[in-house]
């Protein structure tokens, strides 16, 4: 490890800037299709922490944010009724089916999500 390297970190420290302007970055990365969770690990690559702002995320995106949770279980869904569809005689991926659909709509009553 050469020496001088502890300073150069410790001056990497992490940008202050404007809500206004944290907002606007927020929006540009949920623009490039990026979850509330990856938004966030980008803007610490940036050296700009989430927690030094007074909203958010999520509450920036408002009706933007899907709940990753949520996500992945209506893509895994689909995925099953796709394979369902073509393998008619499968009775593994029927059950595994209906067992995705009961999972997807009790999360929706957690997070208090109207039903579809």
């Amino acid at each position: 490890m050469v020496k001088g390297t502890k300073k150069i970190e410790k001056e990497k420290k992490s940008k202050k800037i404007s809500q206004a302007e944290f907002e606007k970055k927020v929006k540009e990365l949920a623009g490039k299709g990026l979850t509330s969770e990856k938004i966030g690990e980008e803007l610490r690559r940036q050296n700009i922490h989430p927690k030094e702002h007074n909203k958010k995320i999520s509450q920036i995106l408002g009706d933007k944010y899907i709940n990753p949770d949520l996500k992945n279980v209506e893509k895994k869904l689909e995925r099953v009724k796709k394979h369902y569809e073509n393998n008619k005689q499968d009775k593994r991926a029927m059950r595994e089916k209906d067992r995705i659909f009961s999972q997807l709509r009790k999360l929706k009553k957690y997070f208090k999500i109207d039903h579809r």
